[in-house]
């Protein structure tokens, strides 16, 4: 896999302020507020920074806890995991490996009925839906009119 590097102004020029703000700045997205949150629609799920595929949406589980929830990435290669301690708790934090972007958190041991009792707690905004039978990527961007019908 490629890595992508770009410097932060760059970024600012991609990514939309709310993108900028969760993908570079370790931000979060409202609870409840984010496109897939609900979303059932069978595809793979890519990093909104650089296109790489991170979840797919047979992973892609109801934990009613706000955010888009899987129990595993598409491959073990696709995030970093880094310990966080932003908050006064230790938690996991889930990254890009291709563009180290933030993603969200993993938790383990919470009890869903998953088979590795994990929930990747991921923001929507750090994410771009690609139904199955679709390919809209672009140099890896997900082109932005297309991430809009992307969720429909």
């Amino acid at each position: 896999m490629d890595k992508v590097s770009r410097t932060d102004a760059e970024w600012r020029e991609r990514l939309s302020p709310e993108e900028y703000r969760v993908l570079r700045k370790a931000g979060t997205e409202a609870p409840w507020t984010g496109e897939y949150t609900d979303t059932k629609v069978e595809g793979v799920y890519r990093c909104r920074a650089c296109g790489a595929e991170l979840f797919r949406s047979d992973a892609k589980f109801d934990s009613h806890c706000g955010w888009p929830s899987f129990y595993k990435p598409a491959a073990g290669d696709a995030v970093v995991l880094l310990e966080d301690r932003s908050l006064g708790a230790v938690r996991t934090e889930v990254r890009c490996a291709r563009c180290d972007s933030h993603l969200g958190h993993v938790f383990e041991g919470e009890g869903y009925a998953v088979p590795t009792d994990q929930r990747w707690c991921i923001n929507s905004v750090s994410l771009s839906l690609e139904p199955a039978g679709q390919g809209p990527h672009d140099d890896g961007k997900i082109i932005a009119s297309e991430r809009n019908t992307a969720n429909q």
